[in-house]
């Protein structure tokens, strides 16, 4: 008698073909998604790809052509651009944006830091008030406070300087960052804070000793976003800084698009070039440690 369990008819054949049905199904699945994430990524660099392959472009082939690729390769775009505009060189401007996106990153650690432990760690009196009144200057669009702080400013005589531009990291006028560093900071054990007690530490050796090494992932997440956002900064060096040897490489590259003559476009997109060059590698370097987990710091011996 025929083994109908074994056969191809039998029960054994048709769990094998619901089975090999069931890999060809998440194989065109797995191919879709791919495919899909493949067409996304494509959509999302295409402006960087198209700014990269047009700093190599002549100056003329680059508005109205429709050719990615170049058909023409040329390097008078970055000797242009490193050359400088309006008399002052390429290296004045990074050296400007190094200065503003470093400051940025060192007030906002500094200030955040000590502002989210006031809030996390410390009871005192409207603490629940205050940082209510913080969070609440989140809801406030930047261009709402422009007046009003330019006119403090220049009153101060503070206008054409870096000051108007890295007051705010310095004195933690930054919400986001406190509120990004509050919200990880109690998310760490208070046992910690105990322990540090019972052995006789006061709030400053918590802080520097326990807080700031278990801290790393968010210093590090909110340093990488003060420098690529002090980076790409346009509009407050545009308000404060008059001069030309202050203005930073985004200002820089406004100096090449003249509406009443010709524009430079081929020195603009190799200056971009350049100007994306440190924030990717700084990104590239430091990336790694958004995702870092806290829940094993503090349990290391």
């Amino acid at each position: 008698m025929e083994d109908t369990a074994t056969g191809p008819e039998g029960p054994g054949g048709r769990v094998a073909g619901s089975r090999s049905a069931a890999q060809r199904r998440r194989r065109v699945r797995a191919v879709a998604f791919h495919v899909l994430i493949l067409a996304i990524t494509v959509v999302i660099l295409y402006p960087a790809v198209w700014m990269l392959m047009s700093s190599f472009k002549p100056s003329s082939d680059i508005v109205g052509s429709i050719n990615l690729i170049p058909t023409t390769f040329t390097l008078d775009n970055f000797a242009k651009a490193l050359g400088g505009i309006g008399g002052v060189s390429f290296w004045t401007f990074f050296m400007n944006s190094m200065i503003l996106a470093v400051a940025s990153v060192v007030g906002v650690v500094l200030s955040a830091t000590v502002s989210a432990y006031a809030f996390a760690r410390i009871s005192f009196p409207g603490r629940g008030l205050f940082f209510s009144l913080m969070i609440g200057t989140l809801l406030l669009p930047f261009h709402v406070v422009i007046i009003p702080q330019y006119i403090i400013f220049n009153n101060l005589g503070l206008v054409n300087s870096f000051v108007p531009l890295l007051a705010g990291k310095f004195l933690a006028a930054e919400a986001f960052f406190v509120f990004l560093m509050v919200q990880f900071m109690r998310n760490l054990p208070r046992e910690l804070d105990e322990a540090a007690r019972i052995d006789g530490a006061g709030h400053v050796r918590i802080f520097r000793s326990i807080m700031l090494p278990l801290m790393r992932p968010a210093i590090i997440t909110s340093s990488i976003f003060a420098f690529i956002w002090s980076w790409n900064d346009f509009l407050g060096p545009l308000l404060y800084l008059k001069k030309p040897d202050l203005y930073s490489l985004p200002i820089a590259l406004r100096l090449y698009v003249d509406q009443t003559s010709v524009s430079d476009y081929g020195a603009q997109m190799a200056m971009a070039v350049l100007a994306l060059l440190p924030v990717l590698l700084f990104f590239i370097v430091f990336q790694r440690y958004i995702v870092d987990g806290v829940a094993t710091q503090g349990l290391k011996g």
